[in-house]
């Protein structure tokens, strides 16, 4: 009986381990690769706000390259 619980619990870790029981993404080829096109767009426009977020967009005024048209 031990043996099959652990077999139960063995198979039950190894299928839920390997993948989603309900898709992420449309079986259509051409809808999936739209799905893609628009996951990896938020995925970088998590790293634009972030960097916005925290100023780290802004100029930097440690070095002698200025924006606003003087030293160059």
């Amino acid at each position: 009986m031990r043996q099959l619980g652990w077999t139960l619990c063995a198979m039950t870790l190894l299928a839920t381990s390997n993948g989603c029981l309900i898709p992420m993404y449309s079986g259509d080829p051409i809808r999936r690769a739209q799905e893609l096109i628009y996951t990896s767009e938020d995925l970088r426009a998590i790293t634009d706000e972030w960097e916005r977020i925290w100023f780290l967009d802004q100029p930097s005024h440690m070095t002698p390259y200025r924006t606003h048209g003087g030293i160059l």
